[in-house]
């Protein structure tokens, strides 16, 4: 876990810094962001960043001291920054207004300019200042940064989701009458959501009222992964990604994952290669899936996948899914599938339903009794849609894949079919034709993957 937000440097903690660092990383803490407010807690958070290992630090002047930030204090910020993960926190803040206002503006303006002139993100601070904020952020095309401890509506959310800012998340979130944070919190883009503590202010629940610490993260952390349906140990792995991608915290894993847990599943990447170019897949945006990278430099063998796997039984079920159509290695598929059952395994595999014309023969007598589920992309309710969404490479794509959905019934029990919820799909269509099928139905958020 990485707390992206906490003020280390502040006299709170001088009298024990030391310990509050070790429960940290007693708790898997491993990285934590010291975030300045002024130019002498940058010269603190500097220090405290080469005195211990897994602290990193940003140079700027918070709203409340934007009056300070002259020329001599730029050029000090200036000069600490080689060493800096982010530039900040900077913003504006019209809850007490320490600064006026357009003194606010002009020094969140000349730490955007720093921000462009070194590349590196900005910390956000927006309270009771939402529309002064976007307004800027919009005007200077701020594109690098994250809103810090967001207490935003939801209107506000898509404004810097849409700009690729990302949104952080700290203790408030926790709090009761927090339920209008806690809807935005469930559908951020697991791309675009990082974790705080923003000690040693707001303490999340158990801990509200005492000073916060970097081990409280924990509990934002489990609210956040319990709101999006996923384990702690995915929002784990998520935000790190997300953190060491923004500020650069540490190394990002460049090899391709072929086995990989998400929630109690375990997920089989086993190719890379589709019969589909479906314009909203998530392989054309990105080599990660829940902090997962799954982009392979080459496609493992049999033996690989089987000893990735372990003992399928501490799984929910074993997933054929990954960056590709699994059923294009159709002999691979079937031998990892009969291992997984042999052992005790539910077996399930995500496919576009072409498999049939791939191999120009009926496929699905392969996977009887040892698949469990098919989970098929439907995708659209007439030919003409799933044609311009999908870009099938497989002549009369359509109609092949409604043949094989029909077929499917007769040897997998569990049949599902699924659509993105794209503006040109209709869902009731689709949710109609699978009635009509005798299959199950599931609608997947466009971008909401694993």
């Amino acid at each position: 876990m990485i707390d992206t937000h906490c003020h280390l440097e502040m006299t709170q903690f001088d009298g024990d810094r030391d310990e509050v660092i070790t429960r940290a990383h007693s708790c898997g803490v491993t990285d934590m962001l010291t975030i300045a407010s002024d130019v002498e807690s940058s010269e603190k958070a500097m220090a405290l960043a080469g005195q211990y290992d897994g602290l990193y630090y940003t140079c700027g002047v918070h709203p409340h001291n934007a009056s300070t930030l002259d020329d001599w204090a730029i050029q000090r910020l200036r000069d600490m920054l080689p060493g800096a993960s982010a530039i900040g926190e900077t913003g504006l803040d019209y809850h007490y207004e320490h600064s006026p206002r357009h003194v606010q503006a002009e020094a969140f303006l000349r730490h955007i300019a720093l921000s462009k002139e070194t590349g590196l993100p900005l910390v956000i601070h927006s309270r009771e200042a939402s529309e002064d904020t976007l307004r800027i952020i919009r005007d200077e095309d701020v594109r690098n940064g994250v809103l810090h401890c967001f207490s935003g509506s939801p209107a506000m959310a898509d404004a810097v989701l849409s700009r690729g800012l990302y949104i952080s998340f700290a203790g408030v979130v926790t709090f009761k009458k927090a339920d209008e944070l806690r809807k935005i919190a469930a559908i951020v883009p697991d791309d675009l959501i990082v974790v705080e503590t923003d000690a040693p202010y707001l303490a999340p629940v158990p801990y509200r009222g005492k000073r916060n610490e970097p081990a409280f993260i924990i509990r934002t952390a489990s609210l956040l992964a319990q709101l999006r349906g996923i384990t702690l140990s995915d929002l784990d792995r998520i935000t790190t990604l997300n953190s060491r991608k923004l500020f650069g915290m540490g190394q990002i894993v460049e090899e391709g994952r072929i086995a990989y847990k998400i929630r109690d599943s375990l997920y089989l990447n086993v190719t890379n290669r589709c019969t589909n170019n479906c314009g909203f897949c998530v392989r054309y945006q990105t080599d990660f899936v829940k902090g997962h990278n799954l982009r392979l430099d080459r496609e493992p063998a049999t033996a690989e996948i089987k000893a990735s796997i372990g003992d399928p039984t501490i799984y929910s079920e074993v997933v054929f899914c990954g960056y590709g159509e699994p059923l294009l290695r159709l002999k691979t598929v079937e031998e990892t599938a009969r291992y997984v059952k042999e052992r005790g395994g539910v077996v399930r595999i995500n496919t576009n339903g072409l498999a049939n014309a791939v191999h120009g023969r009926n496929v699905l007598p392969i996977l009887a009794g040892i698949v469990d589920k098919l989970s098929i992309s439907l995708n659209a309710q007439d030919e003409q849609t799933y044609v311009e969404l999908c870009k099938p490479a497989v002549k009369n794509a359509y109609g092949q894949l409604l043949n094989f959905i029909k077929e499917a019934v007769k040897y997998v029990p569990d049949v599902t079919v699924t659509v993105v919820d794209v503006p040109s799909v209709d869902i009731e269509k689709c949710r109609s034709l699978a009635a009509a099928l005798g299959v199950k139905f599931r609608v997947r958020l466009l971008d909401n993957v694993g």
